[in-house]
């Protein structure tokens, strides 16, 4: 169960640990992710988490998929985020504005086995050089832009928090979660399905993801307030 602020408790995590025991698969690996849900993972917490992962014998993973996101939001060098694990995979589509690719980042015989497991489960790729360019070009030059998206969060946060109804939760990045009341929620979708407005929702549409990226500028922020306060007005 996270908790407020998207950390696990360390008592969790330690219990979630399988004991030395026939019955059981082994516990190999503890896998955190920064950011989670649009929000920062401290570096605190990190590091008394991948502590308690090698007490306990674990490799240790960062699923950095918005890594860069973590980087911008607080000045801090992807290699200080990244230290206290053994491989991290950093996502180049998404904020970064790749078309497609993962990359993962580890020690060389850590990335050996990695590439000999690909290898077996068919993950090879031929030809793969112009994708590989697309994620150079997105390391090279979209990640200091990613504040703009981070603003643009912020924008599309502050003007949610305005209207009745709704509930939000400001981000630390690009992620804006709102709660929508359960008698609402299907058809204020459709009221942005039909202004051409993509969202990710679960519960019903009770719980919207809403996500800025490269492809997302301040005019569609403006856009989508207004829809939902069209929408919200009609009571």
């Amino acid at each position: 169960m996270h908790q407020p602020d998207g950390t696990l408790a360390l008592a969790d995590i330690e219990a979630a640990i399988k004991p030395d025991d026939a019955h059981y698969a082994r516990t190999r690996l503890l896998a955190l992710e920064n950011t989670l849900g649009g929000r920062v993972m401290k570096l605190t917490w990190i590091a008394e988490a991948t502590a308690l992962a090698r007490r306990h014998g674990l490799g240790t993973h960062l699923d950095g998929a918005r890594v860069f996101n973590a980087v911008v939001a607080t000045n801090v060098d992807v290699a200080e985020i990244a230290r206290p694990f053994d491989t991290i995979s950093v996502c180049l589509s998404k904020g970064l504005g790749a078309p497609v690719g993962t990359v993962l980042v580890g020690e060389a015989e850590l990335i050996g086995r990695a590439r000999r497991h690909r290898k077996a489960l068919g993950g090879g790729m031929r030809q793969a050089g112009i994708l590989a360019a697309a994620g150079l070009f997105a390391l090279e030059h979209n990640v200091a832009r990613l504040a703009e998206d981070h603003a643009n969060a912020r924008r599309l946060a502050e003007g949610f928090a305005e209207i009745d109804g709704l509930t939000v939760t400001m981000p630390d990045t690009n992620i804006v979660w709102v709660k929508v009341p359960a008698e609402r929620a299907i058809a204020f979708g459709e009221a942005l399905a039909a202004e051409v407005i993509g969202i990710t929702s679960g519960y019903g549409g009770t719980e919207q993801r809403w996500v800025t990226h490269l492809d997302i500028g301040a005019e569609a922020v403006e856009r989508a307030i207004a829809a939902t306060e069209r929408f919200f007005a009609k009571g």
